[in-house]
């Protein structure tokens, strides 16, 4: 048996499996530190099916701890942003594009340094071991406890970052240190970023992690814990220690996952409609299609893995007001929703009301939204259908049609057709598709680099990429046997001279169970 769990922002869903059969699933209101609504969630899954938590095998746990301390600027690290890269790159220094409030939060400093290379491996300059040690000593001057080390094209060649960070701990031993070439991908700006706002988690993730734990230890299940990435992948505690960045919309990920694994489609538009927000993406062989630009998390820019999700301010908590025109949020109620809405003797007009109102859910007093306009009513739900039948073309990368999978617990807001969609599908236990996504989710392994792709070598060089990532995945925790690549990309970087392609390939396998730990 295993259990997974995801964390919204307004309610947490949690879900007892074994193999492919959902034993008891449950959701809780999502409580203010996060913790408690687990532990909550935990016994109500005890009390709706008795089991042994000595044969529970593993715990996957998606989480928005880390995204909501970033948008929030709350219980961030002292942190340093140390650049590689002189004499280049000295007119656009790190965090320049930073929001002012998030630089404060952190007490950013950043520091530039001789180092770098082309993106062949040839040394922009050499490495200058004394500029480091002078920035350890100004380190240690301003209380700084995390740093996050860049080095040009450090994902072609991470010899500079490696050495600057042996550098610093061996002057600072309680420093923590994020590599960008561990981080994100191609571009020196967003990889740097997404690696200083790892580096500023990096604390809150040893108390996320250490918390995490507890709730289960509470509950006697002494099995392994694991997070969710944001690829759709898991990482263990370790893992999530030293990276809790990957942490970062595994939301969405879970959900699309679990629609996946519910509904049987692997291609296809899934809506996943929580108290807050809808999240629409698209699957692609079963995991969700990543985005292949940037992506802005609270005002920064970034590079690392994320999800090509769109997200629309529409969920059951999502305030209905009257006016010219019926709209429906951005704005909600969201873990208040049992306090507020009316159906559960609040005075705020909620989607969770309507939807009530017009028979699509036994939520609450039916009674108490039984008096609302008839006419109030429909044009909420047309708005609701219109927004999300929108965003999904706005998704669509072709004209072929696009069956639609419909999860989360708001997802009874949509109408049993979407425009040109058609039917939409909502599959059994939609309501927790999320906590099921974290449960099976698998193991990955990803290379994304540039190589240098000689006349007639092609094939080996794609071979070793996929072996590597085939390494990385069994490293990480798969089963040897069960690890398949399931992506592979080839970008010929014709503006780069030496037949330069950049590749990019994942793997995934099954996770290696064990019947629990002492």
């Amino acid at each position: 048996m295993r259990i997974g769990i995801d964390v919204g922002g307004t309610n947490t869903d949690a879900v007892l499996m074994e193999g492919r059969s959902v034993l008891a699933a449950v959701k809780t209101a999502t409580t203010r530190d996060v913790t408690s609504g687990i532990t909550t969630a935990l016994a109500e899954l005890k009390r709706q099916r008795a089991f042994d938590p000595v044969a529970v095998q593993a715990v996957m746990i998606g989480t928005t701890h880390f995204i909501n301390a970033l948008v929030e600027a709350d219980r961030l690290a002292p942190t340093a942003a140390v650049r590689l890269g002189l004499p280049a790159t000295a007119s656009l220094p790190p965090m320049v594009d930073w929001p002012e409030r998030l630089v404060r939060a952190i007490s950013g400093r950043a520091y530039l340094c001789h180092g770098g290379h082309e993106f062949d491996g040839r040394h922009i300059a050499e490495l200058r071991e004394d500029e480091i040690l002078r920035v350890a000593e100004d380190l240690d001057r301003h209380g700084i406890r995390s740093v996050a080390i860049s080095s040009v094209f450090s994902p072609v060649n991470a010899e500079f970052e490696q050495r600057a960070a042996e550098i610093l701990t061996a002057r600072l031993p309680g420093l923590a240190v994020s590599l960008s070439a561990e981080v994100g991908r191609m571009g020196l700006l967003e990889r740097e970023n997404a690696t200083i706002v790892n580096a500023s988690l990096r604390e809150l993730a040893g108390r996320i992690v250490d918390g995490l734990a507890g709730s289960l230890e509470g509950a006697g299940i002494r099995a392994p814990l694991y997070l969710s990435q944001n690829d759709g992948t898991l990482m263990d505690v370790d893992f999530a220690r030293r990276y809790p960045v990957a942490t970062f919309a595994s939301g969405p990920t879970n959900s699309m996952r679990g629609a996946a694994f519910l509904s049987g489609l692997e291609t296809c538009a899934v809506v996943d409609v929580g108290g807050t927000t809808s999240d629409i993406g698209v699957l692609r062989n079963g995991f969700p299609r990543e985005a292949t630009t940037e992506v802005s998390v609270a005002g920064i820019r970034t590079n690392f893995r994320m999800p090509d999700v769109l997200s629309l301010g529409i969920g059951g908590g999502s305030r209905v007001r009257e006016g010219a025109e019926v709209t429906v949020g951005p704005d909600s109620v969201g873990y208040r929703l049992a306090e507020e809405a009316l159906v559960f003797g609040g005075s705020t007009l909620t989607a969770t009301d309507v939807a009530v109102a017009a028979g699509r859910a036994e939520i609450g007093d039916p009674g108490l939204v039984r008096g609302l306009d008839r006419s109030l009513v429909e044009a909420a739900l047309r708005r609701i259908a219109g927004d999300i039948a929108e965003a999904i073309e706005r998704v669509r990368t072709s004209p072929d049609p696009l069956p639609v999978v419909a999860v989360g617990g708001g997802s009874v807001l949509l109408p049993d057709e979407l425009g040109d969609s058609g039917a939409v599908h909502r599959p059994r236990h939609f309501a927790v598709a999320n906590a099921i996504g974290a449960a099976i989710a698998q193991i990955g392994g990803v290379v994304d680099r540039i190589f240098p792709v000689e006349p007639g070598q092609r094939r080996a060089v794609l071979d070793e990429a996929k072996q590597e990532a085939v390494d990385k995945a069994v490293a990480a925790g798969a089963k040897p046997g069960s690890v398949q690549v399931v992506e592979v990309d080839e970008v010929p970087l014709a503006y780069l001279p030496g037949n330069a392609t950049r590749i990019r390939v994942k793997a995934v396998g099954d996770l290696q169970m064990e019947a629990g730990r002492d």
